[in-house]
């Protein structure tokens, strides 16, 4: 029997990854998620309610920042952690700086010191494409130097830093999945494809940030299901930080005709200045991801976008 501990478990990726997990017949999954008000609990409490009929998934609802609550977790062995809890989103870092460190870093920092201290065999940390600064050339490859301009971006590189330093000093294995803008079913409402998705169906403005041509590697969320699963049984090197994207970049306002398209109704643009922190574009080189973890992304935008929008208009 495997047992595997999910941080942020009740959010978007993490929740996916728990369906495939408890799809599975020799795994126990516990899931920390403190159900914070970044976005709406509901919708968290809406993921994790089928999970909560399994007999083989327990829940914790607790703070990744609170080391006494997430220490009781503990008193059973536990062969692998997946990270996925973080305050997100890089326009909100830079007016909630201090909240980001105390949450990305400090929790991480939690999660592998009770890592060390209870022999945890496996780290997973989930880290993020921002990390790249706006300076990378194209595509990103893991060996390019971290370079990030928003409070979230900078607080993902350092816990890559602390996986390493503590995979380095005790031993066990450990992974960075730096993920390239998450899209599909249960994506935050703040997201840009759900948000759009909304205000275009409620007949509003969608706000978009400088002329259109920015451009990011959107990758369908069971292709880094997928990854993530794959990096669990990852075996051959102690540390790695492998990019999990769909390695092909989209034009902001191509992203924008797609979701016409499947919507059946026009968008109405309201053009608002290019944020600070922003990237003006991304695009994941999945060479090593392709090596490594056998991982090959299967859902082009051209797919994933229809099947975004018939879960959505089932909300």
């Amino acid at each position: 029997m495997h047992r595997y501990l999910v941080t942020g478990g009740a959010g978007f990726i993490g929740s996916h990854l728990v369906d495939r997990l408890l799809a599975r017949t020799d795994v126990v999954v516990t899931v920390i998620d403190s159900f914070d008000d970044f976005y709406d609990p509901g919708l968290k409490r809406a993921n994790v309610r089928p999970h909560l009929l399994n007999p083989s998934y327990r829940l914790v609802e607790a703070d990744i920042r609170d080391y006494s609550a997430l220490e009781q977790v503990f008193e059973e062995p536990i062969d692998a952690i997946i990270h996925l809890a973080a305050r997100a989103g890089v326009r909100p870092s830079l007016e909630q700086a201090r909240v980001y460190g105390e949450v990305n870093v400090g929790g991480t920092l939690n999660l592998l010191e009770l890592a060390r201290q209870y022999a945890v065999p496996r780290f997973i940390f989930g880290s993020s494409s921002s990390v790249y600064g706006p300076d990378a050339s194209l595509p990103f490859r893991e060996d390019a130097p971290a370079a990030p301009v928003s409070p979230y971006a900078a607080t993902k590189a350092a816990g890559e830093l602390l996986t390493y330093t503590y995979s380095y000093l005790y031993g066990f294995q450990a992974i960075c999945l730096r993920f390239f803008t998450v899209y599909g079913a249960r994506q935050r409402p703040d997201l840009a494809i759900h948000k759009f998705a909304r205000l275009i169906t409620e007949g509003r403005p969608i706000p978009v940030y400088g002329d259109g041509t920015s451009e990011r590697d959107y990758t369908f969320i069971d292709d880094i299901i997928n990854g993530v699963m794959a990096a669990l049984i990852y075996d051959a090197t102690p540390f790695e930080i492998i990019n999990l994207g769909e390695s092909r970049t989209v034009r902001l306002d191509r992203l924008i005709e797609l979701l016409e398209t499947a919507l059946g109704t026009s968008a109405t643009i309201e053009r608002l200045p290019i944020q600070p922190g922003d990237l003006p574009r991304t695009r994941a080189d999945v060479s090593k991801a392709e090596r490594l973890l056998g991982y090959h992304p299967t859902t082009p935008i051209e797919i994933g976008i229809p099947r975004f929008i018939e879960w959505f208009r089932q909300l």
